[in-house]
C-alpha cells in the first residue's frame, strides 16, 4: 500500500506497534547491560522524626551484597535545595516511606532480603497528614503550577452573589489520586570513569539530565539519558523523583557496575507523586433568565512541607463562562506527606469536576436544560484576558454531542427512568485544556543521497503515538511519503526538546521539525539546485515563537455525555456509555488521537467511581497502596466509549493547526458521570469517588 505524501490527517497504525506487540521495544529496565547489579530501597517507617541509630551489619553479611547505603555513607550531592531528590544526605525523616537507605546486590532477591535486615532506630516527632478546609496553617502560594496567578478577581463577586436571583453555594471534594502507570518507575544507572548513563522511563530526557546535573554537580555533557519507550507517564515521569537519585547514588557506590532499580507498586505510592486532594467551594449567581452574574471558586489543597507544588485547580473557571464578576482563590496546607506532582490535566481535572457539577446544579435551579444553560453562558471572548479566542467550538461540541447522544427529549426529572431494578440517568459536562507552545525544542534533519530523511529530536513517546505522529508532521513538512522518514527520539545525544507535558509536546516538537524542514528545503533549492550532494545535507532549527501568541486565547474544548445505571438496592454504579465530542484543531492522526481521548475518558471514569488513596492519619501512609486496594477502572468497568471530532481550522496555534489532546479527554468526564448519577437517583454526590456509601449517607437510592 502506498502512503500518500500528505500524511497529517491520515489514521496510520503506530509505527512502533510491531515492536510493542512482539516484546522487542526496550523499556527502561529492559536495556541490555553487562554484569548488572540490583538495588532495593530502605524506607522510613515513621512519618516525621530523625534516625538515631543505624546497623547494617546483618545486611552486609548477606552473600552477594555489594553495598549498603544510608545517610552515614552515601555519596554527597552538590545541591540540597530540592529535598525531594536530595536523599540520604542527613538523618531527618520528612514523610512515611521516604528513602532512607538502599542495598545493592548481585540479584534483586538478595537486595530485597538484605534491605529487610537494615536496622534503623528512630526518634519520632508529631506529624500532620490530614487536609482540612479550616486548617490553621492555610497560606496563599506565590504562584501556581504553570505560572498561573494564585487568586483572581473581576468586579465585586461577593456583592453580585448576594443580590443574584438564583444562587448556589456548594462544596466539592476530590481525594488523593496516585500515579499507577503500567510501567513502574525504573532506572538503570551506570557510573563509569566520571560519566553517567541513565536508562530511565522519562517524559523528558533533557529535563531529567539537567535536574540530575544540578543535584550531583555534574556538567550536563557528562550525563546521557536514554528513553525511547515509556509505558505511560501522565505527568508522573515529568520531574526527577527519589528513585532516580537513589539509583545514581548506588551506581556511584559500585562504579563500573550498572545498577538496576524498578519500584514495586507499593513503593510508587510514596515516591513518584500524586494529584493533591482538593476541597472546593463554588458559588454561582444567576439572573432570572439563567445567565451567570457571579462566579466564586475557592480551593484548599495540600502540598508537602519539603517542597511546594500548588495545583492550578480553579484556573479553568476563569475562562469557561461569561460572568460580569468572578473571584478565584487557592490556599495551600503544607503537611508531612510526599510531594504532590503533575497528573493528567493538572488543575483542570479536579477543578472542572467541581465547576461542571456546580453548573449542572445551577441549571436545575434555573429551570434550564444543562446543555442550553452552558450555551447561554458562552463568552464572546476570553473573560480573563479580554482576548478573542483563536477558535472556540464548545457550542458545536455540545450541539453535536447532544445530537449523537440522543439528548433531545430527555426527561429532566430525577429517578424518571427505571430498568430491571436499575435507575438510569444521563449527564453532560464540558471539557477544556489550554494550547501550549513551550520553548526549548530543536530539531535536526539530515537528507542523505539516497533520498531518506533522518529527523532527530529528544522528544518522548509515552505510548501516545509520538513515533508515528511526529513522522507524519515531518513527512508533510518535507512533502514526502512517511516511508522516507527515519525518526530518532528519546536520547540526550539528540537535539534538546521540552518534556512531554501540558499536552504541548506535539505542538512544540512539531514546530521545530517544521522549521527545520523549511530550512532544509530552502537550502536544497537555493544552494544545491535541488540536487542532494554525496555528503548529504544537514539542517538544524529551534522552535520559532508563535507570532499570534499575544493576540489570541488558545484552547481546545469538548463536551462529554454519560449514561449511568445505579442499582436501586445496592447503590452500585455502572457506566454503559460515554460519548465525547472534541474540537482540538487539526487532528494529526485520527486513530492515535481517538485512542488518546478514549484513554482520557476511561481515566475520568476511574476517577469518578473508583480511585481514592486512603491515608492513615496515625502513621501517615497510604493504606491501600497496591492495585488490590487502590481500585482502577478495568475492562469490565468501561462500556461503550465514543469519540468524535468537530472539524476545526485554527491557523493561529501552530503551522500544523493542531491542539493537544492528551489531557483534554479526562477533563469533564467525572462531572458528566456525577451529573448523570444525580439524574438517575436524585442524590447529588459532591465527594468523589461515587461509591455506594455515598448514597447510604443520604438514604438509599430507592428512598432518595
Amino acid at each position: 500500500m502506498t502512503t500518500p505524501a500528505r500524511a497529517i490527517g491520515t489514521p496510520l497504525d503506530r509505527f512502533d506497534g510491531p515492536e510493542k506487540v512482539t516484546g522487542t521495544a526496550r523499556y527502561a529496565f529492559e536495556h541490555r547491560v553487562e554484569r548488572p547489579a540490583y538495588l532495593h530501597p530502605v524506607q522510613a517507617t515513621i512519618a516525621v522524626g530523625r534516625i538515631v541509630g543505624v546497623d547494617t551489619t546483618a545486611a552486609l553479611a548477606e552473600p552477594g551484597v555489594l553495598a549498603v547505603l544510608t545517610h552515614q555513607d552515601a555519596p554527597r550531592v552538590a545541591s540540597t535545595e530540592d529535598l525531594e531528590v536530595a536523599i540520604l544526605q542527613d538523618a531527618e525523616v520528612r514523610y512515611r516511606g521516604q528513602f532512607v537507605g538502599g542495598v545493592v546486590a548481585e540479584t534483586s532477591e538478595i537486595a530485597r532480603r538484605a534491605a529487610d535486615l537494615v536496622r534503623l532506630d528512630y526518634q519520632a516527632r508529631p506529624h500532620d497528614v490530614e487536609l482540612r478546609a479550616d486548617h490553621p496553617d492555610r497560606y496563599a502560594p506565590e504562584v501556581l503550577n504553570g505560572g498561573f496567578a494564585t487568586d483572581s478577581v473581576r468586579g465585586d463577586p461577593e456583592r453580585a452573589l448576594s443580590t443574584a436571583a438564583v444562587r448556589l453555594d456548594a462544596t466539592y471534594t476530590t481525594p488523593r489520586y496516585q500515579h499507577n502507570q503500567i510501567e513502574p518507575h525504573s532506572t538503570i544507572a551506570v557510573w563509569d570513569d566520571g560519566q553517567l548513563t541513565l536508562y530511565v522511563a522519562s517524559q523528558g530526557v533533557h529535563r531529567l539530565r539537567d535536574s540530575i546535573a544540578t543535584l550531583f554537580g555534574l556538567a550536563p555533557e557528562r550525563i546521557r539519558v536514554i528513553s525511547p519507550h515509556v509505558g505511560g507517564g501522565f505527568g508522573g515521569k515529568l520531574h526527577a523523583h527519589p528513585d532516580v537519585a537513589l539509583a545514581v547514588l548506588a551506581a556511584m557506590a559500585v562504579p563500573g557496575r550498572p545498577v538496576k532499580l524498578a519500584l514495586t507498586r507499593q513503593q510508587m505510592f510514596s515516591q513518584v507523586g500524586y494529584r493533591t486532594p482538593t476541597i472546593q467551594r463554588i458559588r454561582l449567581g444567576a439572573d432570572a433568565d439563567g445567565r451567570l452574574v457571579a462566579v466564586a471558586h475557592d480551593v484548599v489543597q495540600q502540598t508537602s512541607r519539603i517542597k511546594e507544588f500548588a495545583e492550578q485547580t480553579a484556573s479553568s473557571t476563569r475562562v469557561m463562562y461569561a460572568a460580569a464578576t468572578l473571584g478565584t482563590t487557592h490556599r495551600m496546607v503544607a503537611l508531612d506527606v510526599p510531594v504532590p506532582t503533575i497528573m493528567r490535566a493538572p488543575g483542570k481535572t479536579p477543578g472542572m469536576y467541581a465547576l461542571e457539577s456546580a453548573m449542572d446544579e445551577m441549571s436545575i435551579a434555573c429551570g434550564r436544560d444543562p446543555v442550553e444553560f452552558r450555551i447561554a453562558n458562552e463568552p464572546a471572548e476570553d473573560p480573563e484576558r479580554g482576548l478573542p479566542f483563536s477558535s472556540r467550538n464548545l457550542v458545536a461540541c455540545l450541539r453535536e454531542g447532544a445530537r449523537r447522544f440522543g439528548w433531545d427529549g430527555r426527561d429532566p426529572t430525577p429517578r424518571a427512568r427505571h430498568s430491571g431494578g436499575w435507575l438510569v440517568g444521563t449527564g453532560v459536562a464540558a471539557s477544556m485544556y489550554p494550547v501550549y507552545r513551550l520553548p526549548g525544542s530543536s530539531a535536526m534533519i539530515r537528507l542523505g543521497p539516497d533520498g531518506r530523511y533522518a529527523v532527530s529530536i529528544g522528544a518522548a513517546d509515552l505510548g501516545t503515538g509520538t513515533w508515528t505522529t511526529l513522522t507524519q508532521i515531518a513527512a508533510d513538512a518535507l512533502d514526502v511519503p512517511v516511508g522516507r522518514i527515519e525518526l530518532r527520539i528519546g536520547d540526550t545525544l539528540l537535539p534538546p526538546a521540552m518534556a512531554a507535558g501540558g499536552s504541548s509536546g506535539m505542538t512544540s516538537w512539531g514546530c521545530a521539525v517544521v522549521e527545520a524542514a523549511r530550512r532544509l528545503r530552502a537550502r536544497l533549492a537555493d544552494g544545491y539546485a535541488g540536487v542532494v550532494p554525496a555528503e548529504g545535507i544537514e539542517v538544524s532549527a529551534d522552535m520559532p515563537a508563535n507570532p499570534h501568541g499575544d493576540s489570541f486565547a488558545m484552547y481546545a474544548f469538548g463536551a462529554q455525555f454519560a449514561q449511568v445505571r445505579v442499582c436501586a438496592e445496592t447503590g452500585e454504579v455502572r457506566v454503559p456509555r460515554l460519548l465525547g465530542v472534541f474540537a482540538a484543531g487539526r487532528i494529526i492522526n485520527p486513530k492515535t488521537g481517538r485512542s488518546q481521548l478514549l484513554g482520557g475518558m476511561s481515566m475520568g471514569l476511574s476517577m469518578a467511581l473508583h480511585e481514592r488513596a486512603v491515608v492513615d492519619p496515625r502513621f501517615g501512609h497510604v493504606v491501600n497502596h497496591d492495585l488490590a486496594g487502590y481500585h482502577i477502572a478495568t475492562n469490565a468497568d468501561v462500556g461503550s466509549v465514543e469519540v468524535h471530532f468537530v472539524e476545526e481550522d485554527d491557523p493561529y496555534v501552530n503551522p500544523m493547526g493542531s491542539k493537544g489532546i492528551g489531557e483534554l479527554g479526562i477533563v469533564g468526564t467525572a462531572a458528566a458521570i456525577a451529573n448523570a448519577v444525580h439524574h438517575a437517583t436524585g442524590v447529588r454526590v459532591r465527594d468523589l469517588p461515587i461509591t455506594p456509601d455515598r448514597f447510604f449517607a443520604e438514604g438509599t437510592p430507592s428512598r432518595a
